[in-house]
């Protein structure tokens, strides 16, 4: 048996390479969360992100979660997908209060993946696999009158003054956010159809963020009357439209059927298109996993109906019948397609696959196989 001074000896050995061990697994660990630094060339492209020849956005919108790694994008690799959409969001008390709150922490009513440090450290891993980054920020109307942007409205003139002061705070901090992060272009507003009567202190912020973002720009207007009211396309880079067209009264409709509908709307988009002479992408364009997908499409699925039977058959068919609408169209610059939960697994979350994602779905090789074109 060996003596106590060389088992002692032995013990200490064991320790420090114990030891030597956890200091290295934190020291990697503690490296892999570091968000890049900035650089005067942050938006060049690798050489895996160089864009196809229509250089055409084909992208999701990405749902934040506490981290991002690798496998978390590999699936959007595998379907082609070239962008992604964040969003992180502003908090607005009400419909009429013209105040905005700025959270870019995490906690309070705010996740990782929307915070300034989980949006940079996205964007950078996204890159990484040839994946760029549309930052999107939206507004959330915490209660009293209005649920959504369309919402928000001012009670007079001076507050609508009052509101563009703090949405321009709100908005130039994303502007330097996306530029010191290398982020290839960001949306200015999202569905806030009250607003771009006021096209004055709409130019006036474009301006403002032109000055410190040097990336491509758009406004997402909402499928409605907006996306032809707004008189600053000619200041931004391509036309944003929320497209949620409604295509259909009846459940499960045939293709033949939805490219027919798709003509009224592709024939306003194709106007307004010759009018600015800009390039039309869709910022947001999705469909639930239900019968009823063609009639609402803007329309959350019934969260408490546990029962519905999903209906994938629905959903691809309007799927491909977007696609052949608009992907053969010169002027038609790409879609965001809404939504892609990381990490979904073909067996998760329900309420998840019953809503408008398309992942593990036939949506999806009809997405993955127009994107591949």
């Amino acid at each position: 048996m060996p003596s106590s001074a060389v088992a002692f000896r032995r013990w200490r050995l064991v320790f420090l390479v114990l030891l030597l061990a956890v200091v290295a697994v934190a020291v990697w660990w503690r490296w892999c969360q570091l968000p890049p630094q900035p650089t005067n060339s942050a938006r060049a492209p690798s050489s895996t992100s160089l864009p196809r020849a229509d250089n055409r956005l084909r992208g999701v919108s990405w749902v934040a979660g506490d981290s991002v790694s690798s496998l978390d994008l590999e699936p959007l690799v595998r379907a082609h997908v070239t962008w992604i959409a964040q969003t992180p969001f502003g908090w607005q008390a009400g419909a009429a209060t013209p105040e905005i709150q700025l959270h870019t922490g995490v906690g309070h009513r705010g996740y990782w993946g929307e915070s300034d440090r989980g949006l940079t450290l996205t964007s950078q891993r996204a890159r990484q696999r040839g994946i760029r980054t549309l930052l999107k920020p939206h507004l959330w109307l915490r209660g009293g009158s209005g649920t959504w942007p369309g919402d928000v409205k001012m009670n007079s003139e001076v507050d609508w003054q009052r509101w563009f002061a703090s949405y321009s705070v709100f908005m130039l901090h994303y502007a330097r956010l996306a530029e010191t992060s290398g982020m290839e272009a960001l949306c200015i507003g999202t569905e806030l159809q009250h607003s771009v009567g006021h096209e004055a202190e709409w130019r006036a912020l474009i301006a403002q963020v032109r000055a410190v973002y040097h990336g491509q720009l758009t406004y997402a207007a909402n499928w409605n009357a907006e996306f032809e009211q707004v008189r600053f396309w000619d200041a931004l880079d391509f036309i944003g439209i929320q497209a949620y067209f409604p295509l259909s009264a009846t459940e499960r409709p045939t293709k033949a059927a939805l490219l027919k509908a798709w003509q009224e709307p592709l024939r306003r988009i194709a106007a307004l298109q010759r009018k600015v002479k800009k390039p039309v992408v869709f910022t947001e364009i999705g469909y639930k996993t239900t019968p009823d997908a063609a009639i609402e499409p803007w329309s959350w699925p019934d969260r408490t109906a546990v029962l519905t039977t999903p209906d994938e058959t629905t959903q691809a068919t309007c799927y491909a019948a977007m696609f052949e609408t608009f992907w053969p169209r010169k002027w038609f610059q790409g879609l965001f397609v809404w939504k892609w939960y990381p990490g979904l697994q073909p067996a998760g979350s329900a309420r998840r696959h019953l809503d408008f994602t398309p992942q593990h779905k036939p949506a999806e090789r009809v997405m993955a196989a127009w994107f591949a074109k």
